[in-house]
């Protein structure tokens, strides 16, 4: 798992005031790219396969803090998929959620085994693999 914590400032904001889409959907990225690096170990290896939608759940504003928690929901024999939440990070109200697939390759861009040996054994995590396997 990995948290991480952004402060939204004025440059982050849209024209209506509230944090632009495509700035949440940039950190939405980095926290689950970096949840996959750690996992393997080595961020050369990874690279994005498929962003599985990003549900937007109300708008965030300028001074907001928003904390990202990114996980492993579920991982195949050279796929990871990882599933972020951001929330307040003061009334940990949700404003985003969704899953990322990401592949582990070798320095030639080709598919490689992570070897990676993960248990769900929240109920979380068992609720969180069981959505991640039904994505296409």
């Amino acid at each position: 798992m990995l948290k991480t914590s952004r402060l939204i400032k004025s440059e982050d904001l849209n024209h209506h005031g509230t944090l632009f889409a495509g700035r949440m959907a940039e950190w939405f990225v980095e926290a689950s790219f970096g949840a996959a690096a750690v996992a393997v170990k080595n961020p050369d290896q990874i690279v994005c396969l498929k962003v599985h939608g990003l549900e937007f759940r109300r708008p965030a504003k300028k001074g907001d803090l928003i904390e990202l928690t990114a996980q492993i929901a579920n991982h195949g024999r050279t796929s990871i998929t990882v599933h972020c939440d951001a929330k307040s990070a003061i009334s940990h109200e949700p404003y985003v959620s969704g899953f990322i697939t990401f592949v582990n390759v070798d320095e030639m861009g080709n598919k490689q085994p992570h070897n990676l040996e993960i248990s769900y054994e929240t109920e979380e995590l068992k609720r969180l693999n069981l959505e991640a396997k039904a994505l296409k």
